[in-house]
């Protein structure tokens, strides 16, 4: 009697993919989702017989055992302790068809299969399968019920990541690239590096908590190393990528730390990873976002009796901007009325437990003011919520004094942005994270976070930490709410003419007065360079002047900077720099102090791609990027960065010197590998500009 032996295993990779929404991965092995059927057809020596013992194994790590619940043994019609279960579809002469359910809480990874028939074992050519999350399945904790949310927070391989400042926001492409070439892989090999439990693999928190520790290098040589030194000879500069592909990849193929990142990069990345997994995941931009590293709730920032801005004094900082992202959970670690979305960074700001990772953190905590749960809600609370405390530091008989110039309670964590499902637009989501400033669910919230966040000494802190008791005598404790002004001072900071790079920077600060009477304004300007950390790269040119006001009036004094005075620091600086200009006015009658800060970025002319709507597959295209330089300076050592998903690989061209009003043309042929709504790239960068972006959809089919 011949004994039964299985001869082959057909993974029907392509229906079993569609159906899992993994058609998408660019790998020769089966892709699926945990907690749906999938079908395997197995070949044997012979018909299957009653009494004949056939089983299917499914064994993750390094050495499966039954005991440890890493090794499944599934026999068909009986359903195993762990969850799975298995069934014949039908058996067809020496074939047959088998379904396989996964445990809806299977730990994710890759499984090495195996059939088992009496004494003897089968292993299949390719045989490791891949499992994921499954956002389609609702016994799954990462159920997401909107279709258009799944194709966009899991299938969707482009996006945007907002940056600038709050005064312009714009948006920056951005390839997440999950379907591409060893991606999958790469985030294979972090979960392993992460040395999660399986039990731990189960669960989307610990997942995403691991992954955030991951993708920076800082304490377990992960993905990217990031750097905000403005020096990256030995690497590339976080303004020059343009997706996560090549980093993952690079990471994947040389195991070590991919040079360099800056957060909008380690968010980028982020996503990918989560996406990639099959955790929904979007990328949150904050603008001025909290930096405060004593968890006070306050942001302390010295000027100088010019009203520039002192680096050297503060430890805590405001960010133009921060990115970090959102993870799409039900969080069964926490009270009911904590999952959905979770926020999830992977910038090395602070250590938590030991490590540089922060989150899952639940984003209806931070609104609720719930900042005593899991994990790193007080650092994410005080990012979006902080008060921002201005000190003049003036030099009294030598020594430094420090007086309170003004405190804005609504200045931090503005214009919470992502990008808007299915569609290119930005969306404002900062009523997910924070009630509508000066309401009364705000008040409530901001007390409850008071109540667990001890603002330690409400005092400034400086650099010189430990000589702060000697600055005792000038400080008042800190209100949380500054009382209104006598006279109504407002101030307003424009720009009265385009910020073309090699023009003068034309900029006005306007007073505005509310109440009757004469009244006479002391008031200081100044504008720098700053780098989007809030690190001051410049000083470009301050006024001081005192202006007479009568009754209810506004007055606009101009503030000019010369090209002279920051193009030097323009192309000598490696990162993108905001223009930042501050304001201090006095009332002298009153002793009304209010000051007002507010960023801006350079404005440039734009790259247009020129190709066709539609093409067809594996059919060639042309693709053309023309860009005019309409500024009055010649853009020294230009490079055009290009990539398309499916469609062309990541390309640099160098271009040399644009002279000003000279037209750049690039063309390149493209040839589409993928099925579906594709995107092409561009991105421009100079010694003068650090990154003009561009893209273009195009329909395959």
């Amino acid at each position: 009697e011949t004994s039964l032996k299985a001869t082959g295993v057909d993974f029907l990779k392509s229906q079993n993919t569609q159906e899992h929404h993994t058609d998408g991965y660019n790998i020769k092995n089966l892709v699926v989702r945990r907690g749906q059927p999938f079908q395997v057809l197995v070949s044997l020596n012979r018909e299957l017989r009653a009494g004949d013992k056939l089983s299917l194994r499914f064994g993750i790590g390094e050495n499966p055992m039954k005991n440890r619940g890493s090794l499944l043994s599934l026999k068909p019609e009986r359903e195993n302790f762990n969850g799975w279960k298995i069934s014949f579809v039908k058996k067809n002469g020496k074939e047959c068809l088998l379904s396989v359910t996964s445990s809806p809480n299977a730990p994710v990874g890759k499984y090495n299969l195996y059939v088992k028939t009496g004494t003897n074992t089968y292993k299949p050519e390719n045989g490791v399968i891949y499992l994921l999350f499954n956002p389609w399945c609702e016994d799954d904790v990462v159920y997401m019920a909107s279709e258009a949310q799944k194709k966009e927070y899991v299938l969707n391989d482009t996006g945007y990541i907002y940056v600038g400042s709050a005064y312009s926001i714009y948006d920056r492409p951005w390839n997440f690239g999950q379907f591409e070439e060893f991606v999958l892989d790469a985030c294979m090999y972090l979960l392993d590096k992460s040395k999660l439990s399986l039990a731990d693999r189960r669960d989307p928190t610990n997942v995403s908590r691991a992954m955030s520790a991951l993708v920076n290098a800082n304490d377990d040589s992960g993905v990217l190393l990031g750097n905000w030194s403005g020096n990256y000879i030995s690497g590339t500069s976080p303004m020059d990528w343009i997706g996560s592909v090549i980093i993952l990849q690079q990471y994947y193929k040389t195991k070590k730390p991919v040079r360099y990142g800056q957060c909008w990069v380690f968010a980028g990345v982020l996503n990918t990873v989560m996406r990639c997994l099959g955790v929904p995941c979007r990328c949150v931009s904050t603008f001025d976002a909290a930096h405060d590293t004593e968890e006070n709730l306050t942001v302390d920032i010295y000027l100088n009796e010019k009203g520039e801005k002192l680096n050297s004094l503060s430890l805590d900082s405001v960010w133009n901007f921060h990115v970090w992202n959102d993870a799409w959970m039900k969080r069964t670690d926490l009270p009911d009325g904590f999952s959905g979305w979770q926020a999830i960074d992977s910038t090395p700001q602070e250590q938590s437990q030991g490590r540089f990772q922060c989150g899952p953190c639940p984003v209806k905590a931070v609104r609720e003011g719930d900042v005593y749960l899991p994990y790193d809600s007080k650092f994410v609370y005080a990012e979006v919520n902080a008060d921002r405390v201005y000190w003049l530091v003036k030099k009294v008989n030598g020594k430094d004094k420090y007086f309170k110039v003004g405190t804005e309670t609504q200045a931090i964590g503005k214009n919470i942005s992502t990008k808007a499902v299915g569609e290119n637009r930005r969306e404002d989501i900062t009523r997910e994270y924070k009630y509508p400033e000066g309401s009364r669910e705000e008040r409530m919230s901001m007390q409850r976070a008071y109540s667990f966040i001890r603002p330690s000494a409400l005092m400034p802190r400086s650099g010189y930490a430990s000589t702060v008791q000697t600055l005792g005598e000038t400080v008042q404790p800190l209100v949380l709410k500054e009382p209104g002004t006598k006279t109504g001072i407002q101030l307003k900071i424009t720009n009265t003419e385009p910020l073309h790079p090699g023009n003068p920077l034309e900029l006005a600060i306007t007073v505005m007065i509310s109440a009757p009477g004469n009244w006479t304004v002391d008031l200081i300007g100044s504008c720098q360079l700053q780098y989007y950390t809030g690190k001051v790269q410049a000083n470009l040119g301050t006024i001081k002047e005192t202006i007479s006001l009568e009754g209810t009036s506004e007055m606009q004094i101009p503030l000019k900077i010369a090209p002279d005075a920051y193009m030097k620091t323009l192309s000598s600086v490696e990162d993108e720099v905001l223009i930042i200009v501050t304001a201090i006015a006095e009332v002298k009658e009153t002793n009304d102090k209010l000051t007002k800060e507010t960023s801006m970025r350079f404005q440039y002319p734009p790259i247009t791609i020129q190709m066709p709507e539609t093409a067809q597959l594996y059919n060639d295209f042309n693709c053309a990027f023309i860009f005019k330089n309409k500024l009055n300076v010649t853009l020294e050592n230009c490079k055009l960065l290009v990539e398309g998903l499916g469609i062309f690989k990541m390309t640099t061209f160098d271009l040399g010197d644009i002279m000003p009003g000279r037209i750049m043309k690039s063309e390149v042929i493209c040839t589409p590998t993928r099925l579906g709504e594709k995107k092409m790239v561009a991105k421009l960068i100079s010694d003068q500009i650090k990154g003009i972006s561009a893209e273009k959809g195009i329909t395959i089919t």
